[in-house]
């Protein structure tokens, strides 16, 4: 992963919050969704109590089988580390029995550290490849319980995939494979649509070198990461660009991520 800009407070301007954490984490109701601070909680009685650094552990979770979870990174931020964290995402982290999170994201380990909560830190493999997605499933569902709950998603996302890659490839112009050029977090994109992958790029901007270099192999497509965008990609390419989002919305729906990314892909290469 590139290197991303962390925004943390330090943990002597945190310190302070913490005296008021042990108290105000027990508040609030007992049903509903509370998605105030641009976070989500899905309130139930039983079952661990998840923290999620982003929407994207936070589906992982819930695709999992757990029931109580909240995430930090609201849904509008396009890019999570770049997130500048609340005194009320401490206190989401203090009455936490889980806090997912990426290695992209090293602030979480800090505020865990913060509130002096007894969570544990689960680092989470975001890739939404299916070997990748149904593994971090599998495995969150061994450390929550929740393994058959888990297993069912799994079945549920393998059929999904399958369909939605049939429905791309039906789109295929001319019936054959179209060239992509991919930056390296939505390969899985081209994976979905059977495509020709001829360059990969990023995290980082595009250099001039590599512009040129992937500008030579004429791809027709370009999978852009809409959540790490730096903008055109091959300009004056010819080629097509297609913003492909990561991360889940507020609903924590991952399939929702590839019904998305199917559509758009389907889309631009029926050439309607």
């Amino acid at each position: 992963m590139a290197h991303v800009r962390v925004l943390f407070r330090p943990v002597a301007a945190v310190t302070a919050l913490s005296a008021g954490l042990a108290l105000l984490t027990g508040c609030g109701g007992n049903g509903g969704t509370d998605t105030s601070s641009g976070s989500s909680r899905t309130v139930a009685s039983s079952g661990p109590e998840v923290v999620a650094t982003s929407t994207w552990e936070a589906a992982l979770a819930k695709a999992a089988g757990a029931r109580n979870v909240r995430y930090l990174v609201p849904a509008s931020i396009r890019h999570a580390p770049d997130y500048d964290l609340k005194p009320s995402d401490l206190t989401a982290v203090a009455g936490a029995d889980y806090v997912l999170y990426a290695s992209f994201e090293p602030w979480a380990g800090k505020i865990k550290e913060a509130v002096g909560s007894h969570a544990k830190l689960v680092e989470v493999d975001l890739d939404n490849t299916p070997a990748a997605t149904r593994a971090e499933v599998t495995a969150l569902g061994r450390k929550f319980g929740t393994e058959r709950a888990a297993a069912r998603w799994n079945a549920t996302f393998t059929r999904a995939w399958d369909t939605l890659a049939r429905q791309v490839k039906g789109a295929w112009p001319g019936g054959k494979a179209p060239a992509v050029a991919s930056q390296r977090f939505t390969t899985w994109a081209a994976e979905l649509a059977g495509a020709k992958v001829v360059g990969t790029y990023g995290p980082e901007a595009v250099t001039p070198a590599q512009l040129s270099a992937l500008s030579a192999k004429k791809p027709k497509f370009v999978l852009e990461n809409e959540n790490m965008s730096s903008g055109t990609v091959l300009p004056g390419s010819g080629a097509e660009q297609l913003n492909i989002v990561n991360y889940p919305g507020r609903d924590l729906d991952l399939l929702a991520v590839y019904r998305k990314a199917a559509g758009q892909m389907e889309k631009a290469f029926s050439g309607s």
